[in-house]
């Protein structure tokens, strides 16, 4: 699973043009360099590594994240660290289902490539972003971020359009091998066009003032 994991979070790095990801311990560390977001550690596992740093570290606005349910986490690290939003590793390592779905009337497509991804947008008439994504090659896999729909254009498909033209493009390059990390929110579009939970994704950070 560590390998895996690896390889996402380098994807999702490349995909934000970021410093890749580097070992520490037995997980990884990014250095993101956001006002609320400075530095990301993400571990498979509740282990020695992940509960040693949650002690040593007393700034805020690092993020620590591991692949088990925030149940388990919540009572294993100090009480200064907040648990986020649940997120969802998630797979897919066949066709994505639906593959016929087509562009709603009245939007075009535009693309631009940097570093090995390959962001796509979903333009409206007006020239409003509706709906746009990226997706990464690394090795072996496609790592798909920031999949992200506007609300005055949801409930047309144009997600579910986007996630086949983005699949098309790893298609391409012979790599069938999907993943992501999802919200809640975006947990039900995904299953739906064939993803399934590879694992939880819990996040705690301790919050400035």
């Amino acid at each position: 699973m560590n390998d895996i994991i690896g390889k996402w979070l380098k994807g999702w790095s490349l995909s934000r043009k970021l410093p890749l990801p580097v070992k520490y311990g037995s997980g990884f560390k990014v250095e993101v360099g956001e006002e609320k977001q400075k530095i990301r550690y993400v571990f498979s596992e509740l282990n020695d590594d992940f509960l040693n740093l949650s002690k040593i570290t007393t700034e805020p606005w690092i993020h620590l994240k591991v692949c088990v349910p925030p149940d388990e986490v919540k009572d294993a690290v100090p009480e200064r660290w907040k648990i986020q939003p649940p997120g969802y590793m998630m797979s897919c390592f066949q066709p994505m289902k639906n593959p016929d779905s087509v562009l709603y009337k009245g939007y075009r497509l535009e693309y631009e490539k940097y570093n090995s991804a390959l962001l796509l947008k979903i333009i409206a008439e007006n020239g409003d972003l509706a709906c746009s994504g990226h997706v990464v090659l690394v090795d072996d896999f496609a790592v798909y971020d920031r999949i992200v729909t506007d609300e005055k254009h949801r409930r047309k498909g144009l997600a579910t359009f986007l996630m086949h033209e983005l699949e098309r493009n790893a298609l391409a390059n012979g790599i069938r091998n999907n993943f992501l990390v999802a919200t809640k929110e975006g947990k039900a579009l995904y299953e739906s066009i064939g993803w399934e939970l590879y694992s939880p994704y819990t996040s705690i950070v301790i919050p400035g003032i």
